[in-house]
C-alpha cells in the first residue's frame, strides 16, 4: 500500500539473493557501514512515525489519474488550471488513463493552448511580453551565439533553422492580425 510505513514482502530471501547476486548484502553487518560511528541502529523502528502522512488540504478539485484512488499527501498548487487549457487538462485526467496516448496528447495540447492564452493575457496588460529580450535573441548577437552553437557536437543544431519560425511566427502573426483589425475599424463608415 502506498504512503504507509509497511514494507512490501521481499520476493526472495536474503540468503537466496546473496547466493544469486555477488556482493549482495555487503552492508548488512552494521560494523561494515561507512556511517558506523554516527549511525544509531534501532531494529524496532520501522522508519515512519505515522500510519498515514498528514494530507495537504485540497482547495479545489485536483486532477488525478484514473489509476490512483487518491491524491498523494503533498501536491503542487502553484499553477491551478485556468481557462480553456485548464478545461483540456481536466478532460485528459477525467477521461483517459495515463497509459493512453490521448491523455498525453491532450496534456500537450493544453500546454500549447496555455502559451497562446498567456500571450493574449500579456497583450491585454499595460506591460506586454517583449519577445526580443525575453527569448534571448540579443544574447545570440552579443555573447558569441553562433560560435557557441556550432562545432561543439550539439544535437540541437538540426533544428536551429526552425527557432526563428517557432519564436517569431506567432508574434508576426499577431502583428498582422492587429494591423488588419485596426485597418478594418478605420475603414468602417461612422453613422
Amino acid at each position: 500500500m502506498t504512503y504507509t510505513p509497511h514494507k512490501p514482502p521481499l520476493a526472495e530471501s536474503s540468503d537466496e539473493l546473496r547466493a544469486r547476486i555477488p556482493g549482495w548484502g555487503a552492508d548488512l553487518d552494521v560494523a561494515d557501514r561507512p556511517s558506523v560511528p554516527r549511525e544509531r541502529f534501532d531494529p524496532t523502528f520501522a522508519g515512519a512515525h505515522w500510519e498515514h502522512p498528514e494530507r495537504q488540504p485540497e482547495k479545489w478539485p485536483r486532477e488525478r489519474s484514473l489509476e490512483h484512488t487518491m491524491l498523494p499527501p503533498v501536491f503542487g498548487t502553484a499553477c491551478p488550471p485556468k481557462g480553456l487549457s485548464g478545461v483540456i487538462r481536466k478532460y485528459a485526467y477525467a477521461k483517459y488513463s495515463e497509459g493512453r496516448a490521448a491523455h498525453w496528447l491532450l496534456l500537450m495540447a493544453g500546454d500549447r493552448v496555455d502559451v497562446v492564452e498567456s500571450g493574449l493575457r500579456s497583450l491585454l496588460t499595460l506591460r506586454p511580453d517583449n519577445p526580443i529580450t525575453e527569448t534571448g535573441v540579443l544574447a545570440e548577437v552579443k555573447h558569441h551565439g553562433l560560435r557557441s552553437r556550432l562545432g561543439h557536437h550539439r544535437t540541437d543544431v538540426k533544428h536551429h533553422w526552425m527557432d526563428p519560425l517557432i519564436v517569431g511566427a506567432p508574434w508576426a502573426g499577431g502583428v498582422v492580425v492587429t494591423y488588419r483589425l485596426v485597418r478594418r475599424v478605420r475603414r468602417r463608415p461612422s453613422s
